[in-house]
């Protein structure tokens, strides 16, 4: 079987359950001549499950007007902040601290985000959590 020729890469991030033809996704989709409806409809029941989260996703879009995609895990920094139930981070993240987060729950969020992260041991995994952590304002428990 011959493989597909790729027209194009999208990297969108949608929030989870509420993809629909409005801006960012009808657009950037309709450029390249794909079925908008259809693919909110697929992205929708594929992360009904992850409601609250924003997911990002790489559409592959063939020569032939179909394509494929793939979720990946929610960004590190809105793992943090589910983590600490927070709206967002701080402002000014030397002065300000807007939370805590133990060892654990870094670990934690290392390991889901561990496959995509440009890492090779976790504890090195565990080094970048924190480090989005700290940037966020939070402050990291030994």
């Amino acid at each position: 079987m011959a493989k597909k020729q790729v027209k194009a890469v999208v990297k969108l991030q949608i929030p989870a359950g509420q993809a629909n033809p409005a801006p960012p996704v009808g657009p950037t989709l309709s450029q390249h001549g794909l079925n908008i409806m259809a693919f909110c409809k697929e992205f929708n029941e594929k992360t009904k499950d992850k409601t609250g989260y924003l997911i990002p996703v790489v559409i592959t879009v063939y020569v032939d007007r179909t394509y494929s995609f793939v979720l990946k895990n929610p960004p590190v920094s809105q793992l943090i902040k589910r983590a600490l139930a927070i709206e967002k981070g701080s402002g000014d993240p030397k002065r300000s601290i807007v939370g805590k987060l133990s060892r654990a729950h870094i670990e934690e969020i290392a390991r889901m985000k561990r496959e995509e992260m440009n890492a090779r041991s976790l504890s090195s995994a565990v080094r970048i959590v924190a480090g989005t952590a700290r940037s966020m304002g939070v402050e990291v428990e030994e």
